[in-house]
């Protein structure tokens, strides 16, 4: 017991040093389930833990992938704030725009599928369920044979040859270069792409509700299938809810290839496509200015970050249930 401390304060120095030979202790007694867990946390730390740290650290230098980084403290943070025009007059907005209508759209979209699919015949329901996830494991290959084709700016492009022989047209209008309709052009691709890992997720989800539930709904006053969906569905199956939620913000905030896989431009005409991801690009692969690209890049983490809080918030398990 040290003197001058009160005996609580000395409870918590000696467990602080005894703490890293307990810990050491619990970890060899438990050496067989860390041994396991072993691979994925060394690719973990590898692939993920890692880059992000060293991304964060960059962010606050100057650094060009040559010399060595020159530390400039948060001067990348305040050119970001008050310079970078680019950032916030294209990337930002419409990386914004394309949130917010590809992630709550696509999301509803993808429930609402998963919804009408379960509805079906077992027999059926799995070449179904195959049809609508095929685009998301094709992913550039669909880009670039169905959509490009599709969008053509010439005659034999597929929109422009059917708005041609309607009458709607009267010239063929360049989809993926005109500024007007780039943007537009790249959530609905994405939205058609959506139907992923979350959309499996939450096809499963419905296997886990209790079918009592239902009964006991129909007992105590829900009387069409909206308010079985409202009041019994999502809450029973919040879980994968929150992963298929987590899926959707991720494939929205990653989605900046897609303006370079449609037009095949790294950097869209007027910045109509210019999404977060594509600043990143920018100035990592074309400026070559990594020091900035690495503090882009953490800012994006932030914004995924507080999406996520807000899923969580929204469907995360909360105390009692």
């Amino acid at each position: 017991m040290k003197p001058g401390l009160t005996k609580e304060a000395n409870v918590m120095r000696l467990r602080a040093a005894v703490l890293p030979t307990g810990l050491l202790k619990q970890i060899w007694k438990e050496r067989t389930a860390y041994l396991f867990m072993a691979p994925f946390l060394l690719c973990f730390s590898a692939f993920i833990l890692l880059p992000v740290i060293m991304a964060i650290l960059l962010s606050f230098t100057s650094f060009d992938a040559f010399r060595f980084p020159e530390f400039v403290g948060f001067q990348n943070y305040i050119a970001l704030l008050t310079q970078d025009t680019v950032f916030m007059k294209y990337a930002l907005p419409k990386t914004i725009k394309f949130a917010l209508f590809v992630g709550p759209i696509g999301y509803l979209l993808s429930f609402f599928v998963a919804w009408l699919i379960y509805q079906l015949p077992k027999s059926i329901r799995d070449v179904i369920t195959l049809a609508f996830y095929a685009p998301s494991m094709a992913g550039a290959i669909a880009l670039t044979v169905v959509w490009q084709a599709a969008f053509s700016g010439d005659y034999v492009g597929y929109l422009n040859h059917f708005l041609l022989q309607a009458g709607l047209i009267e010239s063929p209008v360049l989809w993926l270069q005109d500024p007007r309709y780039l943007l537009n052009v790249m959530i609905l691709v994405t939205i058609w792409m959506g139907f992923g890992v979350g959309f499996l997720a939450l096809l499963a989800g419905f296997d886990t509700v209790n079918k009592e539930l239902y009964e006991a709904g129909k007992i105590d006053g829900i009387s069409n299938r909206l308010q079985e969906v409202f009041y019994i569905t999502v809450p029973s199956m919040k879980p994968q809810m929150l992963f298929s939620a987590v899926m959707a913000i991720v494939g929205t905030l990653k989605a900046g290839a897609i303006s370079t896989q449609l037009t095949g431009m790294p950097i869209t005409q007027q910045y109509a496509g210019h999404l977060i991801l594509n600043h990143i690009d920018d100035y990592a692969f074309i400026r070559f200015e990594l020091g900035y690209a690495s503090m882009v890049s953490v800012v994006l983490l932030l914004i995924s970050y507080v999406a996520m809080k807000l899923s969580y918030r929204l469907f995360g398990s909360r105390d009692g249930e």
